[in-house]
């Protein structure tokens, strides 16, 4: 049974590592269309990358957006979870159940739904309309981590602080943010990646914003360009090294958003 296991284990590995086996290498290709194995060697995609006015203007937004997103989106999911784990108010699941819904609709629904909202109130096609519509998608899985961070500190704590003449901001502010620091960095760095890599509420409320997601998403609608692949391959390095940063911040324990 255990060598089963292993085996079946290895399989969905090698299966799902496939695709980077694949792409990796084309990106390395001296050859003039996609072709694999490479038939030579040569760095000419990343060449056409960087040279790229359009590729470098995406990939600035796409830097700009995440960075915003996530920024705002960590201020507001730590005073939300903050607010349902310690808050004694009427309405708290149904609080918790609004910044936790973004994560369970489809996003095609939400897509549609930002849409919409943001016609009538005139900021879609915008810049601050693609952060706002980011921040959206990516609060809850901040509200999941800090609340699982919030929990594990000692209440006993804040009550103790409380009762020596602390008020609430005070204890937030100088107590309990202290505390979760390692878990609100994993927060921003798992808020950023997702940001980075969202496409399609992008693809809805972007109007002319170009992303790296929306860019490669309209560069195959036209025709398969070989730059394609390297622009892949940089993708998953830079979620390797967001993974391996998000280990270096968490020291290696477990974390499950």
């Amino acid at each position: 049974m255990r060598v089963f296991v292993v085996t079946a284990a290895l399989g969905a590995l090698i299966f799902l590592g496939l695709p980077v086996l694949i792409v990796v290498p084309m990106s390395f290709s001296g050859a003039e269309t996609l072709a694999f194995p490479p038939p030579s060697w040569s760095l000419q995609w990343y060449e056409s990358l960087f040279a790229s006015p359009i590729w470098i203007e995406a990939g600035r937004n796409s830097l700009m957006l995440a960075g915003a997103s996530s920024s705002i989106a960590l201020i507001i999911g730590t005073l939300g979870a903050y607010a349902i784990v310690r808050g004694r108010f009427r309405g708290t699941r149904v609080f918790e159940a609004n910044l936790i819904a973004p994560m369970v609709v489809p996003q095609i629904i939400t897509a549609v739904a930002l849409y919409i909202a943001f016609a009538r109130a005139g900021i879609l096609g915008t810049f601050g309309g693609l952060i706002l519509g980011h921040v959206v998608l990516v609060t809850p899985y901040i509200v999941l981590v800090m609340m699982m961070a919030i929990r594990s500190f000692d209440e006993r704590v804040e009550q103790v602080a409380v009762t020596l003449g602390a008020s609430r901001r005070q204890v937030l502010t100088g107590i309990v943010l202290p505390n979760v620091v390692p878990s609100a960095l994993a927060a921003w760095i798992f808020a950023f990646v997702l940001s980075f890599d969202e496409v399609v509420v992008t693809l809805f409320i972007s109007g002319t914003h170009l992303t790296i997601p929306k860019r490669m998403f309209n560069e195959l609608l036209i025709q398969v360009n070989p730059t394609i692949t390297a622009v892949a391959t940089l993708l998953i390095l830079f979620n390797i090294l967001a993974l391996l940063l998000l280990v270096a911040v968490t020291g290696g324990k477990k974390f499950t958003p």
